[in-house]
């Protein structure tokens, strides 16, 4: 059984999707970053018996680990990673950011995520060594479109906020992220006013200034609106599609707000 779900994916994208050739690799890919997961959890199962209560014989192995699963299109393994290092932020793990992740992770992957998942989060959390953020940001930029970063700029921030407020030491990490990531500023603006509002923040929302024109607003939402439509992010997982919704929604709300400010018709 070992490898096949690359081959399930690759089948299910061939016959279930409209683009063939295109929708083959990536459920080729999906179905790979499955059964590479399933070898980390493995291996982190196998360590478990070895290195003690946090199933890692040293801070170094954690490391190596890391280097070699994303060699292998692990993006279980790069969410989690990029998970850690948006909690460890302000050297406060809270329990509100964990049920967030955990239903995340619970809904992204369904029957694959388990207990080991956890235990793989946690030895990311657990380490003393700063987490390899470059060469993480720079394998999710080489094999993922800007939308799909966005996304999960998105699900970073859900992290942050999720006690209520994104302190200035998380929004320092979510920026190095974004920036490693090759997020766009646009972007990252318009995704931390969803999360970090002042009164300017449907404006940034839609990426434009608060002097822009009413045709300027106009062509602002329509641009936002093709660029992070859903159907974007179609190929990933339900809570990610449940993310990519709530962010075109809120991008809608912020149009919304702006007409009824202006009185556009």
């Amino acid at each position: 059984m070992n490898g096949i779900f690359k081959w399930i994916g690759a089948g299910l994208g061939f016959y279930l999707t409209g683009f063939r050739i295109f929708g083959a690799i990536l459920g080729f890919l999906f179905g790979a970053f499955i059964d590479n997961f399933q070898r980390a959890a493995k291996y982190v199962n196998q360590q478990g018996g070895q290195g003690g209560q946090g199933g890692y014989s040293s801070a170094q192995d954690i490391f190596e680990f890391y280097q070699r699963q994303s060699q292998r299109y692990d993006f279980p393994t790069m969410l989690l990673a990029l998970s850690a290092a948006v909690m460890k932020a302000d050297d406060k793990i809270k329990k509100s950011e964990l049920e967030f992740v955990k239903a995340f992770l619970r809904q992204q992957f369904g029957p694959q995520f388990n207990q080991r998942h956890l235990q793989t989060l946690k030895s990311f959390i657990d380490q003393k060594q700063a987490l390899p953020l470059e060469e993480i940001c720079t394998d999710i930029r080489r094999r993922t479109q800007t939308e799909v970063r966005v996304q999960l700029l998105h699900y970073l921030f859900g992290i942050a906020k999720a006690d209520g407020n994104v302190s200035q030491v998380e929004m320092d990490v979510l920026k190095r992220i974004a920036n490693l990531m090759g997020v766009p500023r646009m972007d990252f603006t318009s995704v931390q006013n969803m999360f970090h509002r002042d009164t300017e923040s449907d404006y940034k929302i839609l990426g434009i200034s608060k002097d822009a024109s009413d045709q300027e607003v106009k062509k602002a939402y329509r641009k936002m609106a093709v660029r992070y439509h859903p159907d974007k992010v179609s190929q990933m997982g339900e809570e990610y599609q449940k993310g990519a919704k709530e962010k075109f929604q809120r991008i809608q709300d912020a149009y919304e707000n702006i007409k009824k400010e202006r009185n556009m018709s």
